[in-house]
């Protein structure tokens, strides 16, 4: 039955982030985190790969249809140092992993870490109107951007998440659906680079392979309703649907950290 449920989250959570352009892995990870079935490690490391497979469909497939509406002046940097920081998230990550006295303390990291990013995240939203944006075109500090996006987005195992959509539209004036766009484009890279660099150095976790097989497969079919949904609706739906998320994924974040530390 705990399969079956794993499968269902991995569906639901790319069916949707791909509609926002979050990725979903910053819902399949607190979600998961929460059912305390595995270790931190090993559902970082799934959800990573799961969101790599729904990102790839994703990008390609609007790439094919002749539907792409990703900015390569200022994605492409930005993926490349997505792609760079999320290597560095990863070593961040493992160095907390061995220091730390045991899995739970990880775990807890993670947790207060996604709830101040999605936090923030939602504090911008809400104030989205009043804010004024600017429209960043040399390469060097879209890759700077990107770097930081990478780091923080790998060392929490989500892929990219809202964070990215705040940084497109506050650092390029991105519309929530253009951002949603190359939002997915970024985590791409930032997932692609991170998973080669896990498999390089040999510090896959344990997981359970057909379950894992399943999960990834789910996550792609979660793509592909999920672009279908995309294109039906405008970016005001996708702004309030990313704004109900924010809050749950906030919430599961405070379950979770509560449950590692006690």
């Amino acid at each position: 039955m705990i399969e079956v449920l794993f499968v269902l989250v991995c569906f639901l959570a790319s069916a949707v982030g791909c509609i926002c352009g979050i990725g979903g892995g910053v819902i399949i990870k607190p979600v998961l985190d929460s059912l305390g079935i595995y270790s931190a490690s090993t559902i970082s490391f799934m959800s990573g790969c799961i969101v790599l497979a729904m990102t790839c469909y994703s990008v390609l497939k609007a790439q094919i249809a002749g539907e792409s509406q990703i900015k390569r002046q200022v994605t492409v940097p930005l993926g490349i140092g997505a792609a760079i920081g999320g290597i560095l998230g990863k070593l961040l990550f493992d160095m907390i992993r061995s220091a730390a006295a045991n899995a739970d303390m990880v775990g807890a990291v993670q947790a207060a870490v996604l709830f101040v990013v999605t936090f923030g995240t939602l504090l911008y939203m809400l104030c989205s109107a009043r804010i004024k944006t600017h429209t960043i075109s040399n390469r060097i500090a879209c890759a700077a951007i990107g770097f930081t996006l990478g780091v923080i987005s790998s060392f929490l195992g989500i892929g990219g998440g809202p964070i990215n959509l705040v940084v497109l539209s506050f650092f390029f004036s991105m519309e929530t659906k253009v951002a949603a766009q190359n939002s997915l484009f970024i985590i791409l890279l930032s997932q692609a680079a991170s998973l080669v660099f896990t498999l390089l150095r040999r510090t896959t976790p344990e997981f359970p392979v057909v379950l894992f097989i399943c999960m990834v497969l789910a996550g792609i079919l979660g793509g592909i309703v999920g672009r279908r949904i995309n294109k039906r609706i405008d970016g005001r739906m996708v702004h309030r649907l990313l704004i109900i998320l924010i809050v749950i994924i906030m919430l599961i974040c405070c379950y979770n950290f509560y449950q590692y530390c006690f």
